[in-house]
């Protein structure tokens, strides 16, 4: 034990060296002891040394099968070798054991678009109101992603008929990897009609995964309607054991004040990553959302509550369809309020 602290110290102190004599003095007189292979494991992997990481973990997990820290210490150093599919592997035997594994939770979410190289899918939204428009929306999309080496690229075609008018827009998103600790979202749109789509959006955000499973989030949405809409977001999640909780903000810089928007938004885990049921709760219209950012248009600071659900679920390994409903209590002239409907349903492949 004292010689494990020893080395640990000697990792914080960057005597990385120092640290490995201990750590291998330990697994000489006790082969695959859990606590030298879990330091040493972290030593060599935060010195970009992921292969001698997967190493020592096996070694490890050789005696200690069962150990939840070294198979968490494995799954990172397979992520960090691109063996995506190996390390979703050993990320989802851990949650089959133990689903309330935050740490193995907040894994699978990062590398559920790397393990498989493609996808597409398609979606329908339907969207109806009570009194602030006679005629319902409807929006399509079709979509395909593919993972790169630097991070998820997205290609995304909507069609929408609103205001009794069709247009189409194109959208690519793109999830470059920085670092361990950080990446990035990087957004760009285009509509040939500006009044059903924004004729023009963009935006960036980084991500920075923290300790103990939380997530933080800084950046930017672009919005042309005619005229600029400049709108700065900020957001925080944690991963609990089988939910994962997420706070975020959108702020909308006025002429004379700041608009404020706010969301809530939970998810209960059953199964794998693409396995769960949402539920949503937001004040505010965001610009992230294809349904509803069109009314963002309107230059009067309305007031809008809303409330969503969704059910996401994996058929046969490499199917995902989803569900998702919501209503939202709209203020769409001054003081005067109506309710607005949600539908939709989407299916994806992976291949």
């Amino acid at each position: 034990d004292i010689r494990i602290f020893l080395g640990r110290i000697y990792t914080w102190t960057d005597k990385k060296d120092s640290a490995r004599t201990e750590f291998e003095k330990v697994l000489n007189l006790d082969k695959g002891n859990e606590d030298a292979s879990i330091a040493y494991a972290d030593l060599e992997y935060w010195n970009d040394n992921p292969v001698k990481a997967l190493s020592i973990c096996e070694s490890g997990l050789s005696v200690h099968p069962a150990s939840k820290d070294l198979l968490l210490r494995k799954a990172k150093s397979l992520i960090e070798l691109k063996r995506f599919q190996e390390a979703n592997d050993v990320v989802n035997s851990l949650l089959k054991t133990d689903s309330k594994n935050d740490a193995a939770r907040t894994l699978s979410e990062k590398i559920k678009d790397q393990v498989s190289k493609n996808k597409i899918g398609i979606s329908y939204d339907f969207t109806g109101f009570d009194k602030q428009f006679a005629n319902p929306w409807h929006l399509a999309s079709i979509s395909y992603s593919r993972s790169t080496g630097v991070g998820s690229l997205i290609a995304r075609l909507n069609y929408a008929n609103r205001f009794t008018t069709s247009a189409v827009q194109f959208e690519a998103d793109a999830y470059p990897r920085i670092s361990k600790t950080f990446y990035s979202y990087i957004s760009a749109g285009v509509s040939n009609t500006s009044g059903v789509f924004p004729q023009y959006r963009a935006g960036f955000s980084l991500y920075a995964n923290l300790p103990k499973s939380f997530e933080a989030e800084a950046g930017f949405r672009y919005l042309n309607f005619g005229n600029d809409t400049w709108i700065y977001t900020a957001s925080v999640g944690k991963y609990f054991k089988s939910y994962w909780f997420n706070f975020r903000t959108y702020l909308t810089p006025g002429n004379n004040n700041i608009s404020r928007s706010f969301s809530l938004t939970t998810r209960y885990y059953f199964g794998g990553a693409y396995d769960y049921i949402s539920l949503g709760l937001s004040t505010g219209i965001s610009p992230d959302d294809r349904v509803n950012n069109i009314q963002l248009d309107n230059k009067n600071k309305l007031k809008s509550n809303g409330i969503s659900a969704g059910f996401y679920k994996t058929i046969r390994k490499f199917n995902i369809i989803s569900v998702t409903a919501g209503w939202t209590n709209q203020e769409y002239i001054a003081s005067t309020f109506g309710n607005q409907y949600n539908f939709g349903l989407s299916y994806q492949k992976r291949f």
